[in-house]
């Protein structure tokens, strides 16, 4: 019988990841997703609004 040798493998390399941004003040990278991610889910919100109530959102305030 023959053995086989085993070479010792290097474990892989992990590559840093991109480090998340950090809330800061001012006009950042990371305000600017946060606030379009708010203004997505405000737009689909007065969709479900006015599909439900049949009304648009100024007569809903009572602004109409």
């Amino acid at each position: 019988m023959t053995q086989q040798k085993t070479t010792p493998t290097q474990p892989p390399v992990v590559q840093d990841l991109p480090a998340e941004p950090e809330p800061a003040f001012g006009w950042t990278q990371y305000a600017e997703r946060i606030n379009g991610r708010v203004a997505m889910i405000a737009f689909i919100a007065l969709l479900l609004l006015e599909a439900v109530t049949h009304q648009d959102l100024f007569t809903w305030l009572g602004l109409r």
